[in-house]
């Protein structure tokens, strides 16, 4: 068996992945830190389909610490580890830079290659403003299944956050605190201004009354600028996931739009709080697909079915 993807480490500013092959960078893991006022923390961007078109966007002129694909908490505890203006009930969205916080690389415990893909690990705090610690994470991120026959290839993020407070962590949304349909918070992926208006679906339904509502997978399929053609990513909730820190997998609440922006989130805290107490781990593995094409439901679900768990 051959190689299917590999690796460069850019050391203190990023991982890059490439398809062996075609060489086209499937992913970069952007792990320096930026922006104070954006949250800092790591994405990836760009990420790319196997023919190397953009389907992630960065730094975009509404939402500036909107990064690609990223690990984010609008409201944890009181603190807004998303970035940007924070969400106050009654009073809409306020600059408050006393809010906002960070999420660090402390180091990585692995990084390799093998012939099913690449592997890498990383250690994680996480910071309000004033730089106390609040939670470590060990995140596991996967490249895999890179099919050119399918023009497809897949991604798993995992994530173990443990709370290092005295107290619980309470881990909420716009929408716990008041607004409606904002329930994101968790993986997030902003899509490239080009997927505005792209097509959402899901096992059962489709289009943006998904908002909120409950599946095992979504996808997201946008039509490119520039190039010809389409892409369609598919975000997976695995069945494994946990809901309450104690047991009882569930399917995730979607937080999906496709105006003013392509956006989708499988997050932990749409409608109520999620409350994480001293010295528990919350526990999160998502896979995401991409792909070329303007897939239908039924490839998708197909393709979703073969890539075990």
């Amino acid at each position: 068996m051959t190689r299917t993807a590999e690796l460069v480490h850019r050391h203190g500013d990023h991982l890059s992945v490439t398809a062996a092959g075609s060489g086209v960078e499937l992913l970069r893991y952007v792990y320096r830190a930026e922006d104070a006022w954006e949250a800092p923390k790591p994405y990836i961007h760009p990420l790319r389909t196997l023919s190397g078109r953009v389907v992630t966007g960065y730094r975009p002129n509404d939402h500036r610490w909107h990064k690609g694909l990223q690990m984010t908490a609008s409201h944890l505890s009181g603190a807004n580890l998303w970035g940007g203006n924070s969400y106050v009930d009654g009073e809409g969205y306020l600059a408050l830079p006393e809010r906002v916080g960070s999420m660090a690389h402390a180091g990585f415990d692995e990084v390799s290659v093998h012939d099913g893909g690449v592997l890498f690990t990383e250690r994680l705090t996480w910071h309000p403003h004033d730089g106390g610690l609040w939670a470590q994470e060990t995140r596991r991120v996967e490249v895999h299944d890179v099919d050119e026959v399918t023009g497809s290839w897949a991604l798993t993020w995992s994530s173990a956050i443990t709370n290092r407070r005295d107290e619980p962590l309470r881990f909420g949304s716009p929408t716990t605190h008041g607004r409606p349909n904002a329930g994101y918070t968790g993986l997030f992926w902003r899509g490239p201004r080009a997927f505005r208006d792209g097509r959402i679906i899901s096992p059962e339904a489709e289009g943006p009354d998904l908002m909120g509502q409950q599946a095992p997978w979504l996808a997201y399929s946008g039509e490119h600028d520039e190039s010809d053609g389409h892409a369609t990513l598919v975000f997976v909730h695995s069945p494994g996931n946990d809901h309450t820190g104690a047991g009882g997998a569930h399917p995730a609440h979607w937080f999906v739009r496709n105006t003013p922006f392509a956006a989708v989130a499988p997050s932990f805290a749409f409608h109520e709080e999620l409350v994480l107490d001293p010295g528990a781990t919350l526990a999160r593995r998502y896979r995401v697909l991409v792909a070329d094409g303007a897939w239908d439901r039924d490839r998708i679900a197909s393709a979703v079915g073969r890539l075990s768990w």
